[in-house]
Parts: C-alpha cells; structure tokens; sequence
C-alpha cells in the first residue's frame, strides 16, 4: 500500500523559509517513480508547483515557484524536499506531495498517489 506523508508546513512570515518534507512508503523509491508537490488554497484549483523524476536528474516548476522554491529528494531514505524561500502570502495553502509511475508531469490527474497534505500559512 503506498502512503506518502508531508512534514513541515506551519506559520512563517513573509520572507521567511520552510522546507517541506515527504515520507514514501509502499512504492520502490528508486523506481521509476516521479515526485511532485502541488497546493491548493481555500476556493482554489489544486495547483502544480514542483515535480522530480526518479532520478532527481529532471525537475520542472511551476509559475509560482521557479526562483523560489526547490525540490530534491533523498532515495536512500524515501523522501522529497521542498525548499520554499522568500515566502509569499499567497504562498498560504496545504502543500501535497503526490507520485507516480512514469516520467515528470504537471497535472493533477497525471498523479496516482496522494499525501493527505500540510498547511503552509505566511503572514505579511
């Protein structure tokens, strides 16, 4: 059974950092599987904002994040970071890590694993 399981998210003020983390389980890390993080804010559309391919040698950002955020992940110990600098007041939403079988990809639906998500507030 897979499980993903996001860690780090809290209250940073604007300009701030924080670096979200993301436990796999159930999936073979090292496989052909693509990581990715997307959030979602109250009233709006889940949104993509990074993904990794399995060997962390592609990765691609969304819109809100290049320049900004940056994401790794660790195979050894099955886990994907986010990096998130200089944060944003709309950077305020619950943060998903997601996965899936195949190369990198930025839609929701082209993910077949979901982390229950954790809540990144910024104050101004």
């Amino acid at each position: 059974q897979v499980q993903l399981v996001e860690s780090g998210g809290g209250l940073v003020q604007a300009g701030g950092s924080l670096r979200l983390s993301c436990a796999a389980s159930g999936i073979t890390f090292n496989g052909y599987y693509t990581l990715g993080w997307f959030r979602q804010a109250p009233g709006k559309e889940r949104e993509f904002v990074a993904t990794i391919s399995w060997s962390g040698g592609s990765t691609a950002y969304g819109n809100s994040a290049t320049g900004r955020f940056t994401i790794s992940r660790d195979n050894a110990k099955n886990l994907v970071y986010l990096q998130m600098n200089s944060l944003k007041p709309e950077d305020t939403a619950v943060y998903y890590c997601a996965a899936r079988y195949g190369p990198i990809a930025y839609r929701r639906n082209d993910y077949d694993y979901w982390g229950q998500g954790t809540q990144v507030t910024v104050s101004s």
